[in-house]
């Protein structure tokens, strides 16, 4: 089935992709990919956001949701606040974005290569995440196209227990890649993380540790999303998406999950690298 692609050069380069993973000509599993339609919904100008002498930029001044907004929305999910100088997500119990006024946040600016910073918290037995690179697809959900930093409170959520080799607990690639040391603290405590990402290596931080590291658009990649729930045979459109990580520009937004648990984030900033 036919595709619908945005920007033209898209194409040329998925093609590129599955050639170095090992692809060649189409064949039929390559036609059971569904179509979809990328949106193109407002950017804020970072240059309008406080920058130190370091580089580093705030993107959540502790007061409001000023260039934040929805996964696929152009405002903010009612249910997201600043809560005592944090964002915010309470307790629903519908699951990934099931509430009607909740919903993933992103902050509305495409981002390729950087450090991202942040401090986050869970209550207990909560489970959320932060992506990068997300590709804003029409109908689906965020982590259909973006890496996700696991955020759990690994004592009391089952997701801590399932996965591979604790491939699903805090700071993890989640479902492929464990963090290790596993150093988070627990419920109720505030964690600092770090997404490092540059030319396609990524390197996720917990508590100033390096956790692991991992390389986009590689064979190795492709090997992970094979042995992983986004494989190609149990869901062809992430598979399709996460391989090609960024689309044809290879950036994306900065997102946080609403996961129906209560979860908070603040001390949130960026430094854009060359």
């Amino acid at each position: 089935m036919k595709k619908l692609i945005l920007l033209a050069s898209a194409a040329v380069m998925m093609a590129s992709f599955a050639s170095c993973g090992g692809g060649g000509s189409k064949t039929s599993a390559d036609a059971a990919v569904p179509e979809y339609k990328l949106m193109d919904l407002p950017m804020v100008d970072l240059a309008s956001f406080p920058k130190d002498a370091d580089g580093w930029i705030t993107l959540f001044d502790g007061k409001t949701l000023n260039g934040w907004r929805g996964y696929n929305k152009e405002v903010p999910p009612a249910a997201w606040s600043v809560n005592d100088g944090a964002l915010h997500i309470p307790f629903t119990g519908t699951g990934e974005a099931g509430a009607e006024d909740g919903g993933d946040l992103v902050f509305a600016h495409k981002f390729k290569n950087f450090e991202f910073e942040f401090e986050w918290k869970v209550d207990r037995g909560a489970n959320s995440g932060v992506f990068i690179l997300i590709q804003e697809v029409e109908g689906q959900p965020s982590y259909i196209s973006s890496p996700e930093y696991q955020i759990l409170d690994n004592d009391n959520h089952i997701d801590a227990r399932l996965g591979e080799n604790g491939n699903r607990q805090s700071a993890s690639l989640y479902d492929m890649i464990p963090a290790r040391p596993q150093n988070s603290k627990p419920h109720g405590e505030w964690n600092k993380g770090g997404i490092l990402s540059y030319n396609g290596t990524i390197v996720h931080f917990q508590n100033d540790v390096k956790v692991l590291e991992y390389h986009l658009w590689t064979p190795k990649w492709k090997a992970m999303l094979d042995a992983s729930k986004f494989s190609k045979e149990d869901w062809p459109l992430a598979y399709e998406l996460l391989l090609n990580c960024g689309g044809p520009n290879k950036e994306g937004l900065i997102g946080l999950q609403d996961h129906g648990e209560a979860v908070w984030f603040r001390n949130i900033r960026i430094k854009v690298l060359d």
